[in-house]
């Protein structure tokens, strides 16, 4: 209960609030001049009380309310001996009796830094001391979360906060727990002065598009960045206030999610039986986790990798609750493994992520490629139509949209598969594909490997100074692919919306900057870390596209996932079946390259 009253006081306006400290301090003055005249039989003299208004002008004077009502500090416990010691003085000369002043000294120290201290106490829960720490730190945040930080970064001595950034205002130019709160605009010479080392984020309610616009404010700074966790992680107990952590790349982007629809979410999932395949990948594991929170009644993991399985199927067994999980270790290739699956465990729906992804990796194993990509697809796509799966939903990629590398052109021709089978009568199954682009922070992403070079000191290896990408967080593609199998009709081709496309060198500028160090250029030769351009490998583009044709992709009821339909000009799966069988029978790599790329145009 006191609790909420203390919440609700510090929800008011700052002029109710100033009001209510100085009410508090002329109270205790007041009483402190009452009490000790009576203790010390001290006649009683109107002069007297003209100490309340000359202390409760010295309290304002010497700013003891710019510090933050809910923490007091040194330099408050200052403030306030400062003007306890004048108005005493002139208690005395008033009275001119020591043993009384002395008495309201005491009383009026007792008093109004004792309601302080009280309150501090409730809002930390202890009141210990707090050491001088080690490396300058600001904060970035004066709010509740900043405020938590810093009494736990000084109690823990790992770091020494020198002041709060705040963009607020109203508490520019105040203190809290002994630290000035400052502008924004004035960091730069608070970290020359202060000698700060590094800068942490306490805004975890913040949007993606918030915290963007700060980090533009502070990556020029040459000052190290970190944050604490998300508002979500927080609440949800997956990660602890005081752990710091590197900038999320999603917070570069600045694009918020879209909350997802609980209706779509569950459609094909709750209750029923799910199969995943490449479920030890990166997005398939992340389907995986979501599927799981959704309540399938089976979830069978479908992996190639041995490794990936158990490390998947461990992970989900903890989260299960009334989830029976399956591993089963297979390959799409083999399709007799995948019809068995579908007709032992009655599969309802599919989410069909197993492929060879790696560009560079692919371009050298174009068959072994096509053989997983594209004929795996084939045979869990008529798996799935032969055991009468309901939903059939294909992990597609933009490098699909008209592909230069190998690894494009087999997904592509897998989008094509899906469609003729699609198409066939007495179809049983709703067959779609999900399109989207990079997924930050995946096995072979920039991301991971722009931070690893940073960290060794460059040089960071670019291939295109014009190269852009689209990008996105794993667990939003997966979700959304997870919504657009829910929308799907026949042969119904989705693309996520990526937001703007992003140049990959400015990422890593970026990324070098929010290290605390500057990128070295033509402008900047003294730079610390290097950006070296290694060209474009085979079959990379410049930039990606995520439609066939954008005029004719229609908008969903979600504002994130797009419709594309597409004209098949194959007359039959029987032919598509032959027209690849035919290319994979060619020996040299690059007819073979030619055919592929003949075949997915």
């Amino acid at each position: 209960m006191v609790q909420n009253i203390l919440r609700n006081i510090q929800a008011l306006p700052r002029a109710a609030k100033f009001w209510i400290m100085q009410c508090l301090d002329v109270i205790a003055i007041a009483l402190a001049i009452l009490i000790s005249l009576t203790i010390n039989q001290h006649s009683f003299d109107l002069a007297i009380l003209a100490i309340i208004p000359l202390a409760a002008v010295l309290l304002n004077v010497f700013g003891t309310y710019k510090s933050v009502a809910s923490h007091i500090g040194k330099r408050t416990v200052l403030k306030l001996l400062l003007t306890l010691a004048l108005s005493s003085a002139i208690f005395q000369l008033l009275l001119n009796d020591l043993p009384t002043t002395l008495t309201y000294a005491l009383l009026t120290l007792s008093m109004a830094g004792g309601w302080r201290y009280a309150r501090t106490l409730l809002n930390t829960g202890d009141g210990k001391s707090y050491s001088q720490a080690q490396q300058h730190i600001a904060i970035y945040g004066a709010g509740e979360a900043g405020l938590q930080l810093a009494a736990y970064l000084k109690h823990a001595r790992s770091f020494h906060p020198v002041c709060f950034v705040d963009d607020n205002k109203a508490l520019q130019g105040r203190e809290t727990m002994d630290l000035p709160i400052i502008a924004p605009e004035k960091l730069t010479q608070e970290i020359q002065s202060k000698k700060i080392e590094k800068i942490i984020l306490a805004i975890p309610s913040a949007s993606r598009s918030t915290r963007n616009g700060i980090l533009e404010k502070l990556e020029n700074l040459n000052t190290p960045i970190q944050t604490m966790p998300g508002l979500d992680e927080i609440i949800t107990g997956k990660a602890n206030i005081t752990e710091l952590r590197d900038i999320d790349p999603l917070d570069l982007l600045g694009r918020d999610p879209v909350p997802a629809d609980a209706t779509l979410l569950g459609k094909c999932i709750t209750d029923k039986n799910i199969l995943v395949t490449g479920a030890g990948g990166s997005i398939g594991s992340e389907l995986c986790r979501q599927i799981i929170a959704l309540k399938p009644a089976k979830l069978v993991l479908f992996e190639a990798s041995e490794y990936a399985l158990y490390t998947i199927s461990s992970e989900l067994e903890a989260l299960a609750n009334e989830t029976k999980i399956i591993s089963v270790l297979g390959s799409v290739q083999n399709i007799e493994a995948v019809e068995d699956v579908c007709k032992n465990h009655k599969i309802q729906t599919i989410y069909h992520a197993a492929a060879y992804k790696h560009v560079p990796i692919v371009e050298e194993n174009i068959a072994a490629a096509m053989n997983n990509n594209t004929i795996g697809t084939i045979n869990t796509a008529l798996a799935a139509q032969k055991n009468k799966v309901e939903t059939f939903v294909l992990i597609s990629t933009d490098k699909a949209v008209r592909p230069t590398s190998a690894m494009g052109a087999t997904k592509r021709l897998a989008e094509k598969a899906v469609q003729i089978i699609s198409e066939q009568k007495q179809n049983k199954t709703t067959f779609c594909f999900v399109r989207f682009g990079n997924v930050l922070a995946s096995s072979g992403s920039v991301i991971p490997l722009f931070r690893k070079q940073i960290a060794a000191g460059g040089p960071v290896t670019v291939t295109h100074p014009e190269m852009t990408r689209f990008f996105m967080s794993i667990p939003e593609a997966a979700q959304l692919v997870i919504q657009a199998g829910a929308l799907a009709n026949a042969g119904d081709g989705f693309t996520l919306d990526m937001g703007q496309s992003v140049k990959i060198v400015d990422m890593a500028k970026r990324l070098i900057k929010l290290s605390g160090l500057t990128p070295k250029t033509d402008s900047a030769p003294n730079g610390d870390i290097e950006i070296i351009y290694t060209g474009l490998r085979p079959g990379e583009k410049l930039y990606e596209e995520l439609f066939i044709d954008e005029d004719a992709a229609e908008y969903t009821d979600h504002p994130r996932i797009r419709r594309e339909k597409e004209a098949v000009n194959i007359t039959s799966l029987k032919d598509f079946q032959k027209d690849i069988s035919d290319a994979l029978s060619i020996a040299s790599p690059d007819k073979l390259r030619k055919a592929l790329f003949k075949l997915a145009k």
